[in-house]
C-alpha cells in the first residue's frame, strides 16, 4: 500500500493519522425514497441496492417490497425490480456481477417473522426477482454473507428452534456456516463460526473474513470478533470490538474496517454514536469519531473511496426509521 500523506498547516501528517477524530468527515446525500431499516444494501454495477426492510408507519412496523437503486454520479434514488413478496432483513449481495439475495423473513399466517429458505436472483433482462429451486438448507435470516473464491458464504444468524416459523421468538442463534455454489447450484457446510450470534456485522480484508459483534436471543450484544481464513477453513478469534454492539453495520477503507451504529435495550435502551476503526496489522480497534445521526438496522457499502452508510433507525427497535444517507469520508 502506498502511504497516503498530506500536509496541513506546514506539518507533515500519515494516513494514520488522518484517522483521528478530528479529520473525519460525514456529507450527507439524497434521502431514500421512504424510511426503512433493517437491511443489508450491495454495490452492484456501480449502485447501492437496498432491498425490503421494515418502515414505520403510523404505529405500526410495515414489511417492505421495494427495491431501490442509488447512482452515485447523479445523487439520485431509482425504483428497481420489487421483491416477489415483502421481506426484511433479506441479505443482498453482488457475486460474479449477479445480484443475490438470501433468506430474511416473510410474512405468513403465522406472523411476520417467517424465516425464508429462499434464494432470490434478479434477472436483469426480464427485470425480475427469481427464486432458485435449490433453496437454503434451512433459513439463516441476520445473517453474515461474503463472496469468497468463487462461492458465497454465509455464517451465523437466526433459524428456527423447532416446528414453529413465525414469530420473533420462534427462533435461536445458529453457528451454522454454509456455502453456495452458483456455477453449480450446490450447496456445502463449513467450519461453523465459533459463537452462534445474529446481527453481526462482516467485512473481507486481504482475503480474510472478519465477523464483527452482533447479539444473542437471550444473551444481548456481544463484542466478538472472529475471522475465517478460508484456505484452512478456520476460524480464529481477534480482538474484541471495544463495545459490545448488535444490529451494527462495517466496511473497508484503505486496509481498515470501519464499524457503525448498533442499539442496546438496557438503560431504557438507545444507539451507539461511535465509530470504530479496525486495524489488521496491529490487531488494534480505536474510535475515529462519532456518527452525526446514529442508527442501527442499517447498512455500510464501500463506493469510490468513502463509505456510504445507508438508513437504518435512530431510536432502538422500531421507532426513528429513517431515509438518511450519509457519507463517511478521511
Amino acid at each position: 500500500m502506498v502511504s497516503r500523506r498530506t500536509f496541513i498547516k506546514g506539518s507533515l501528517l500519515s494516513a494514520s493519522a488522518l484517522a483521528l477524530p478530528g479529520f473525519v468527515k460525514w456529507e450527507t446525500k439524497s434521502p431514500l425514497p421512504y424510511n426503512v431499516q433493517e437491511i443489508y444494501p450491495a454495490l452492484h454495477q456501480g449502485k447501492i441496492y437496498v432491498a425490503g426492510g421494515l418502515s414505520l408507519q403510523g404505529d405500526n412496523l410495515k414489511v417492505l417490497e421495494q427495491v431501490v437503486e442509488y447512482n452515485p454520479e447523479s445523487d439520485k434514488w431509482n425504483q428497481s425490480t420489487t421483491l416477489p413478496e415483502p421481506r426484511h432483513h433479506p441479505y443482498l449481495i453482488s457475486h460474479q456481477n449477479k445480484l443475490y439475495a438470501f433468506s430474511g423473513f416473510t410474512e405468513s399466517k403465522r406472523g411476520s417473522w417467517f424465516g425464508s429458505r429462499d434464494i432470490l436472483l434478479l434477472d436483469e433482462k426480464t427485470k425480475r426477482w427469481k427464486k432458485h429451486a435449490n433453496h437454503m438448507q434451512h433459513p439463516l435470516c441476520e445473517t453474515v454473507a461474503a463472496s469468497i473464491n468463487g462461492c458465497i458464504h454465509l455464517a451465523s444468524g437466526r433459524k428456527p428452534k423447532g416446528e414453529s416459523n413465525g414469530k420473533w421468538g420462534d427462533h435461536t442463534d445458529t453457528d451454522a456456516h454454509l456455502i453456495f455454489d452458483p456455477a453449480t447450484m450446490t450447496w456445502n457446510s463449513a467450519q461453523p463460526i465459533p459463537t452462534a450470534r445474529n446481527s453481526a456485522a462482516g467485512a473481507c480484508i486481504d482475503g480474510m473474513w472478519h465477523v464483527i459483534g452482533g447479539r444473542t436471543v437471550n444473551g444481548g450484544n456481544l463484542d466478538t470478533h472472529e475471522v475465517y481464513d478460508y484456505k484452512t477453513d478456520q476460524w480464529s478469534a481477534l480482538a474484541p470490538l471495544p463495545q459490545a454492539q448488535g444490529g451494527l453495520a462495517a466496511a473497508t477503507l484503505n486496509e481498515h474496517i470501519y464499524v457503525f451504529g448498533g442499539e442496546y435495550f438496557t438503560s431504557g435502551g438507545g444507539v451507539y454514536k461511535k465509530v470504530w476503526q479496525y486495524s489488521r496489522k496491529d490487531d488494534k480497534w480505536q474510535q475515529v469519531g462519532e456518527m452525526p445521526v446514529p442508527r442501527h438496522g442499517l447498512g455500510a457499502v464501500t463506493l469510490e473511496g468513502s463509505i456510504y452508510v445507508v438508513a437504518g433507525a435512530t431510536q432502538a427497535g422500531g421507532n426513528g426509521t429513517s431515509d438518511r444517507l450519509s457519507v463517511f469520508k478521511l
